[in-house]
């Protein structure tokens, strides 16, 4: 009761956060059921027929769902692994410009584009390198006599596009990271290496990248956990007709599949299989991160 006596006032400023999570988060949970059922709006919940596992079965025999799985996985995979290596060897240039002024105003300049939403770079993307007069495609055109090239209307030029826009939008952000890191490592270790006759290329192999591994270790086996999330808010915005049978994703695929075809159970099925696998990878990533780098949340 003492404690409770003198922590009551952060309890009452946590009860709208946690009354936030109850309405929107878990709530909605009741609706699951509907991946068991032929569900009918005009049923409700409890009036629609159960019809047990056949909307699961229907996702595993339905050609156009099992690509929209491996699209899912291939380009979130690809972003996983070029939002690694990016500011990974962003943060180490970085870190060997010498002006702290002109240090910190590029890691202003490329953090900026993360607080942009994909409806405004959405439209500045379709803009830009659309093949019908677009800005890229003319330069391109002007300088090296190309012909325009299909970015948004070609299923690999569109995930080619996709995971670009998506580290240039995010490597910055990601980049905060691995400067953290490299601020904590012991100047010494450069003082001794420097005296020893290592230049500065030696210096980074030999120090400032082991130093950055174990933190590379944690983001990329945390990341684990959105290999099926592969950025709804970016493709729903940039993708078209043209490009669906490579650009589709899960999310898009449920979007679509309620909101336009009106086949709710079977949306639903879709995103309960989902969640239940990037739970299970959640878990075996932060199993991964305790065991490779000691990371641990709890």
């Amino acid at each position: 009761m003492r404690y409770l006596k003198r922590t009551w006032p952060f309890h009452l400023m946590l009860l709208p956060a946690l009354v936030f999570l109850i309405v929107f988060n878990y709530v909605p949970m009741g609706g699951i059921v509907m991946a068991f059922q032929d569900y009918k709006p005009w049923l409700h919940i409890s009036g629609s027929p159960w019809i047990g596992l056949d909307n699961f079965r229907l996702l595993f025999e339905r050609d156009d769902s099992m690509q929209v799985i491996w699209n899912t996985f291939l380009i979130a995979v690809l972003k996983i692994v070029f939002n690694l290596v990016t500011p990974f060897a962003f943060a180490i240039l970085l870190n060997e410009v010498r002006q702290r002024f002109l240090s910190r105003s590029i890691q202003t300049m490329v953090y900026l584009p993360h607080f942009l939403s994909w409806v405004i770079l959405g439209g500045i993307l379709l803009e830009f390198l659309s093949s019908d007069g677009g800005f890229v495609n003319r330069m391109l055109h002007g300088a090296f006599g190309i012909k325009p090239i299909p970015f948004l209307g070609d299923g690999d030029w569109f995930r080619f596009t996709v995971i670009v826009s998506e580290v240039w939008k995010e490597f910055g952000y990601g980049t905060i990271v691995f400067l953290a890191a490299l601020a904590g490592i012991n100047p010494s270790l450069y003082e001794a290496a420097e005296m020893d006759g290592a230049s500065r290329w030696k210096q980074t192999l030999h120090i400032t990248i082991p130093s950055l591994i174990p933190i590379a270790v944690v983001v990329g086996t945390l990341a684990l956990g959105n290999i099926l999330n592969a950025g709804f808010d970016q493709i729903f915005n940039l993708y078209n007709a043209l490009v669906m049978d490579k650009g589709d994703i899960i999310d898009t695929f449920v979007y679509r599949t309620a909101i336009s075809d009106g086949q709710f159970g079977f949306a639903t099925a879709v995103g309960l299989f989902k969640s239940v696998i990037s739970m299970v990878l959640i878990v075996i990533s932060y199993r991964l991160a305790y065991k490779w780098a000691n990371y641990r949340v709890f």
